[in-house]
């Protein structure tokens, strides 16, 4: 079966961008609405060592089990170029951005869902938690997690579903 996505048109694309765009919570400079609560949870999921910093080891550890194609270069660049960063460095560079075309939940959906179909596998899922350190996930966990996290009740996680689960 293939996904809406991939029969959509290019016109079609634009308007599903736009409106997902538009449903971004936006801070008082127009930009992607960041809190300190959501800087301080991803920094202490990216902080490994709990030495109060994140480095370019840190970031490879963490994000390459969501992102594993991404380069020492990328890595480079979320650091800025510095070999570490503080919370208070995110919080400076993140509450008060202008960056207005990006819709971080979305981004964060693909790292779940690689081949673009619309919807997180269970195979991807296991794989993630496995990675994360969580073990092996049996059948009925896995169907346990999609049922909790499956709003529409459609049996299946999209978008939707992940923009509901970050939000509680």
């Amino acid at each position: 079966m293939t996904s809406p996505r991939r029969n959509s048109s290019p016109r079609q694309s634009t308007a599903n961008l736009f409106s997902a765009l538009e449903a971004v919570p936006r801070n008082e400079h127009g930009g992607v609405l960041v809190t300190r609560d959501q800087i301080r949870a991803a920094f202490d999921f990216l902080d490994v060592e709990h030495r109060g910093l994140v480095t370019m080891e840190n970031l490879k550890t963490r994000l390459s089990i969501f992102y594993p194609d991404m380069t020492t270069r990328d890595f480079r660049v979320l650091l800025n170029n510095a070999s570490e960063v503080t919370e208070d460095d995110l919080c400076d560079l993140l509450l008060q951005n202008d960056v207005t075309d990006y819709d971080p939940v979305a981004d964060a959906f693909r790292a779940y869902d690689p081949e673009n179909t619309g919807y997180v596998s269970c195979q991807v899922l296991s794989h993630l938690f496995e990675r994360l350190g969580y073990g092996s996930l049996s059948d009925d966990d896995l169907k346990v997690l999609v049922a909790t996290a499956d709003v529409d009740k459609d049996g299946r996680l999209n978008l939707s579903d992940f923009r509901h689960l970050l939000a509680m």
